[in-house]
């Protein structure tokens, strides 16, 4: 697939100079900060070294304290608390952060997770009611609620009162709810607005440690938590999520949650655990509940303290995932099969619904489609006599704004930019997919179609070595708005023969002069380049820096973005 290379801003020399020499680090790593607007010594500093002080106050987040009243009334009156999360990752550790934490001071609390396919997403009428059949007065909802409009008046019918903790961008109408905690709502003052649903709720909990005199080294220890729900809900790295993620992924690699550790072993995740291994290892595992069965099981596991019990719920999440595997292979080669089959190669945008998908996977199928065709994605499935499904775009295009163009065709939707949930009557589904297509063609540009490579910088390989490597592991944790740096350097040459490694990816040595030492290189996917690398044709490689820890031999490897030959 055809790629953009997209260079970094061009930026000040002198600012350069001077911030290179204020922290004594390399001129190429100095250009890299500027762009990422650090520009002098104290930036530097909370940028390398996150500290939790660097917490924004909770109580600048409107409704703060309303929700904290409305939670210590309850206490005191020694009323029922439900806790009522999503069933994705940022859902599930939601739950376990504010479930686990309060019932360390309360006895009268529970929680609740909704059945991904009996009721959907979000606040449910299923809930509501089993809430109101077991006496809870007040609903905390995580990770969901902000659009909750009639669920909220029908739980006032039933004498419940709501505090929404949310992250998703709210409608025109705001839920008749007790408290709102959500940053992105308008007239919140809170200055950081990514935080991840999880991250609402520890905000939550944060005020009450400072409102109720608690030690905040108590919820601290939650933290493992509110970082794995960063990387799995794929926010940004940036500001305050930057500082719970670097604590959080501190705690994961020395001392996480009994059921953590254990699904990090089932992952086998041997080397240090960072956002990818959380991307890729941990999260899918944790998710696979919901996706295949319930996630409750995701709760319970990450707040089981019985070795025999953690054991079991873990392997259960694996055999789970091992079965979401399975449904992702085979519904991805069918979808690819249908936008090959129905010769629509020029579409702008994709949607495919068939009535038999696995309603667990189409968020993933809708990923893998993308990575085909690179193009906005919507996969839908049937359930409960309606169509249902994951949306997921490419860079630069807000689908969650496409999508609510289309918002007269909808039953529900909700999600970000990037990300989105719909829901519509079956006979609609023609009318949909024509009008997202309209949409789609009139607002993406041909440069939004082509897949992105920012390059944060021009090297020599000479130029890599291990004190340069050192310097760009402290600049994690790396995710979206603080990537991994990528590099490029031309005129490089294939040393010795390169290797194809089980039938699609690519080894081999490079060099860029002759006298240089050969250094390691592998690009996942990339075997179609054998045969030009093979020839001895000079190329221009994009990659990133890692290091590889073979039997305790530490070596320094490139891994392949991209490749051109001159």
């Amino acid at each position: 697939m055809t790629t953009r290379w997209i260079f970094g801003k061009e930026v000040d020399e002198n600012v350069v100079a001077q911030l290179a020499s204020e922290i004594n680090i390399n001129p190429t790593i100095a250009k890299i900060l500027i762009r990422r607007d650090i520009s002098n010594f104290s930036e530097a500093k909370a940028y390398f070294r996150p500290s939790l002080d660097q917490l924004h106050d909770p109580f600048l987040m409107k409704d703060m304290v309303k929700a904290l009243d409305r939670i210590k009334m309850a206490m005191e009156s020694n009323e029922k608390i439900i806790i009522y999360g999503d069933y994705d990752v940022d859902g599930t550790t939601s739950v376990a952060l504010v479930y686990g934490f309060l019932r360390n001071f309360y006895d009268n609390v529970d929680f609740y997770i909704p059945d991904r396919y009996k009721e959907g997403y979000g606040i449910s009428q299923a809930g509501i009611d089993w809430a109101a059949d077991n006496n809870f007065s007040l609903l905390i909802s995580l990770d969901c609620g902000i659009k909750a409009i009639e669920m909220t008046d029908y739980a006032l019918k039933k004498d419940i009162d709501l505090i929404i903790c949310d992250h998703h961008l709210p409608g025109e109408q705001l839920p008749n709810a007790y408290a709102i905690l959500d940053p992105k709502m308008e007239g919140c003052s809170y200055p950081y607005k990514e935080l991840s649903g999880c991250g609402v709720g520890f905000k939550l909990l944060q005020a009450f440690c400072e409102k109720f005199g608690y030690d905040p080294d108590l919820l601290y220890d939650y933290i493992d938590l509110v970082a794995v729900s960063i990387a799995a809900d794929i926010v940004p790295i940036t500001g305050e999520n930057r500082v719970l993620a670097f604590h959080g992924l501190k705690k994961l690699n020395e001392n996480p949650r009994l059921g953590l550790e254990a699904l990090i072993k089932l992952a086998g995740i041997r080397n240090q655990i960072n956002i990818s291994s959380i991307v890729f290892g941990i999260g899918p595992r944790i998710n696979a509940s919901g996706r295949m069965d319930h996630a409750k099981t995701a709760v319970e596991l990450l707040l089981a303290d019985n070795y025999k019990t953690i054991e079991s719920l873990a392997e259960n999440l694996d055999v789970k995932n091992l079965e979401r595997r399975n449904f992702d292979s085979t519904i991805t080669n069918e979808a690819i099969e249908m936008i090959e089959r129905e010769n629509e190669m020029d579409s702008k945008a994709t949607v495919l619904f068939k009535d038999d998908w696995h309603k667990g996977v189409i968020g993933i199928v809708a990923s893998r489609c993308i990575d085909k065709f690179y193009r906005p994605t919507v996969i839908l499935t049937e359930s409960n006599g309606k169509a249902t499904g994951s949306a997921r775009s490419v860079d630069g295009f807000d689908i969650y704004e496409a999508i609510s163009e289309c918002s007269d065709l909808l039953e529900q939707y909700g999600g970000h930019m990037y990300a989105a949930g719909l829901t519509m009557d079956i006979d609609k589904v023609e009318a949909f997919k024509e009008k997202f297509e309209q949409i789609v063609a009139e607002r993406i540009s041909d440069e939004q179609l082509i897949p992105l490579i920012e390059i944060d910088a021009e090297i020599d390989l000479k130029d890599v070595d291990f004190k340069f490597y050192h310097i760009l592991e402290q600049m994690a944790p790396f995710g979206p708005g603080n990537m991994q740096p990528v590099f490029v350097s031309h005129q490089l040459h294939v040393s010795g023969r390169p290797r194809i490694l089980k039938e699609q990816h690519l080894k081999f040595y490079v060099k860029q002069y002759e006298e240089e030492k050969a250094m390691e290189a592998i690009g996942f996917g990339q075997a179609e380049y054998y045969d030009l690398i093979a020839s001895g044709m000079r190329f221009s490689m994009a990659y990133y820096i890692e290091e590889n820890n073979y039997l305790g031999n530490k070596t320094l490897q490139l891994r392949v973005k991209d490749i051109r030959f001159d």
